[in-house]
């Protein structure tokens, strides 16, 4: 994220439980307040797997959500993509795999989730969380206890 201040920027800090098992709780947190979600990752084949996840995560339901394959991106409550687009109008955005964005502006939060245990996505997130800093916005670090629940640790 490069440009476009951004009224809060959460980074999640990977350490005990997955990106799989973390998500879903994130993107149900999120549609709870109302807001629509896009979740950008690396590649399209990330973009697979995470639509995979999203309609088998749990037995008893799923949550909606859509990608350019399925069309209708404006109807979709979480989109999501390897571009930069906005098609929904979410309020959040999640950057995973060390997706970026140029420009944040358009939403309430952008949230950055990453592997503490791969070096250069710590050092990424350390790159992004500087820069957050420096145009002022509202950024909050949050890393997993031994439990894996989230703690607010800046």
């Amino acid at each position: 994220m490069n440009e476009g201040s951004v009224s809060e920027v959460y980074f999640y800090h990977l350490e005990v439980r997955s990106l799989e098992q973390v998500l879903p709780t994130l993107l149900e947190l999120s549609l709870k307040r109302g807001w629509r979600a896009v979740v950008q990752a690396a590649s399209e084949e990330r973009v697979e797997a995470l639509n995979t996840l999203l309609w088998t995560y749990r037995e008893e339901s799923f949550l909606p959500h859509g990608t350019a394959r399925d069309g209708h991106p404006a109807a979709q409550p979480i989109y999501l993509t390897v571009g930069d687009d906005n098609p929904n109008a979410a309020q959040v955005r999640f950057l995973v795999d060390g997706a970026t964005l140029d420009d944040a502006s358009s939403y309430t939060r952008v949230a950055y989730v990453f592997d503490g245990h791969d070096a250069e996505a710590v050092a990424r997130a350390r790159e992004a969380w500087q820069a957050a800093k420096a145009r002022g916005d509202a950024a909050s670090y949050w890393q997993q206890d031994a439990d894996g629940r989230w703690q607010q640790k800046a």
